[in-house]
């Protein structure tokens, strides 16, 4: 899929007053808005790690011609995020920003010589009587006029808008590619397209999954990169004991034969989702486009896996920072075709640049339970309990924790990764024959433990009828069990599956009285795990989206949302965020 990134707009507005006033004002504020793009520039990156590029208007803006002006330039400069700076009075409703499919942001200088707060307040009033909700940024500390600098608590404001904008504006206009239908009668692989459509901006592809079969046996795929694929998968992809009963184990022959189909089916996706040139190269000129992707489930079960071999592995390595052909992005695909939490492994993903964990929620382990079974006493961030999330499927390799950043377990974008890191990945995880039981026709499932200690958030995107999406998070920890202890509770369940220990963190109030209420309060079997905790970024983003979040565990102060959702209640937060969304409807 060709990169072709929205920009960031910076729009200086002025004092459009002449013969005095707006010039003595143009200096400082087109300075004000060059210092936010220099600092956003070097701050802010692509999915492929390029810096984000921010678009400044020609001019300073201090009536509606020079506002369309700004907004014809950035029509054509591709900009998908705006944002608005001004150190002075401006004329509101005739500088401000009007399209309203994208998100704004204005930051009104804190400073006494001219009322940038002032036009702050009023522009955010217009924005908010206009139906176009908008962030505001004001500085908690007075500036003097001359200062050049931006303020610690601006910059976090900046940051927090600016990554979640451009995860809005990146998902315009790209695809959800459904590889089958529904598994198993799962809800989220039920796809709903009004969601897509009219939530994200995005549009859904389908393919069935004989496509594959076709791919098979037409030769479909670049033919060199399957040797060197499969290559490097005997070479670095350790195969662990094989669970199954002696009568479903299969020969070593039919598991050589299982690996080639597993490699061929994790080209054939990647090219499905973003397309391949040398296809066409190949004769295949249709099927080298693609389908412009930038999320996609597959269904696997059971269609698939009674016969063929199970996704895993496929999902596993397109699911990771690197493959046969060294480190690069994720592709970001959902176990039994999840739409809903793809698309959240989606947001994580775009907030982050880093690998996503799918996994069930599986189970709530008590601190009693726990010690009856194994004898142990949880201690630590473990002490109240935990949550085992475990699932065949699309456990990205980064997620075995073996990245480091400060000398402790982490994910990292992928051009932050070494290749010891990489080696380290791979050395921490085994391919285990699938279970016949579960997957019919064999495979091979990804086997590891994530290490613990690292801050993660796990989130889940639910649909209600009556009341359309809702999000829900949960920030905490990963956590390392005694080895007899995480054996014992492993085997308890299928320990061919990749297993990471999640104590959330609790707040003694609502849902997160204790981790029985996290998980009780759960919407769905599956969730979304990122590295760091990045809850209130979710909450920013979702509120971009018009999406309530009906549950979350984020500090009231990291809260940033649009100004305008603090005239629909200021004491009950979680009521006006549901009435906000549902006032001013789907974004597109």
């Amino acid at each position: 899929m060709a990169a072709n990134y929205p920009k960031i707009g910076i729009r200086p507005t002025i004092d459009g007053r002449r013969r005095g006033v707006r010039e003595s004002l143009e200096a400082q504020t087109m300075g004000m808005a060059q210092r936010v793009a220099k600092f956003l520039e070097e701050t802010l990156f692509y999915p492929d790690g390029s810096p984000v590029q921010c678009i400044i208007a020609d001019s300073t803006i201090g009536g509606v011609k020079e506002a369309a002006a700004a907004a014809q330039k950035f029509k054509g400069e591709n900009v998908g995020v705006s944002i608005t700076v001004t150190p002075c009075w401006c004329y509101g409703s005739e500088t401000m920003d009007m399209d309203a499919t994208i998100p704004h942001a204005v930051w009104g200088f804190n400073g006494t010589e001219r009322p940038g707060a002032v036009y702050l307040a009023a522009v955010l009033s217009a924005y908010a009587q206009k139906g176009i909700p908008a962030f505001g940024i004001y500085g908690e500390d007075v500036q003097d006029s001359g200062s050049e600098e931006i303020p610690a608590d601006v910059q976090s404001k900046l940051l927090q808008f600016a990554k979640s904008a451009m995860a809005v504006a990146v998902m315009k206009g790209k695809s959800y590619l459904s590889m089958g239908s529904v598994s198993m009668g799962i809800a989220g692989s039920i796809v709903n397209e009004q969601f897509f459509q009219d939530y994200l901006g995005m549009r859904n592809e389908y393919i069935d999954m004989s496509e594959y079969v076709r791919r098979f046996e037409e030769d479909i795929y670049d033919q060199e990169e399957f040797v060197k694929a499969l290559s490097w998968v005997k070479e670095n992809c350790r195969i662990g004991a094989d669970n199954n009963p002696q009568h479903l184990q299969i020969s070593d022959k039919e598991k050589e034969l299982q690996w080639e189909t597993c490699v061929k089916m994790t080209l054939i996706a990647r090219d499905l989702m973003v397309g391949n040139p040398k296809l066409a190269e190949l004769g295949f000129e249709e099927e080298a486009n693609g389908h412009n992707a930038l999320v996609g489930g597959f269904q696997g079960q059971r269609q698939w896996t009674d016969h063929f071999p199970n996704g895993d592995f496929m999902e596993t390595i397109l699911n990771s920072s690197f493959d046969w052909n060294g480190r690069r992005a994720p592709y970001i695909v959902a176990t039994e075709n999840d739409s809903l939490n793809g698309v959240t492994m989606l947001f994580n993903y775009l907030l982050t640049n880093t690998a996503q964990i799918f996994a069930d929620v599986r189970t709530y382990w008590s601190p009693a339970a726990v010690e009856r079974v194994t004898g142990y006493k949880l201690e630590g961030e473990a002490a109240s309990g935990l949550l085992h999330l475990i699932n065949s499927g699309s456990a990205a390799l980064d997620g075995t924790g073996e990245q480091k950043m400060d000398g402790k377990p982490a994910i990292k974008p992928f051009w932050e990764i070494t290749d010891e890191e990489v080696k380290a990945c791979m050395a921490q995880t085994q391919f285990r024959p699938a279970s016949q039981e579960y997957f019919r026709g064999g495979g091979f499932s990804t086997d590891y433990l994530t290490k613990g200690g690292m801050p993660v958030t796990m989130a889940r995107l639910n649909l209600v009828k009556g009341l359309g999406p809702v999000l829900q998070l949960v920030e905490g920890f990963t956590v390392d069990l005694p080895d007899a202890v995480h054996k014992t509770l492993d085997e308890r369940t299928d320990p061919t599956w990749p297993t990471t220990w999640f104590a959330p963190k609790l707040t003694g109030e609502g849902a997160f009285q204790s981790v029985y209420d996290v998980m009780n309060n759960w919407g769905a079997n599956h969730g979304a795990i990122s590295y760091g905790h990045i809850g209130a970024d979710l909450i920013t983003l979702a509120s971009m989206l018009r999406i309530p979040v009906s549950m979350h565990n984020v500090e009231e102060a990291r809260i940033f949302r649009p100004r305008v959702w603090s005239l629909f209640g200021t004491a009950d937060l979680e009521s006006a965020d549901y009435r906000a969304c549902q006032t001013f409807g789907p974004l597109y």
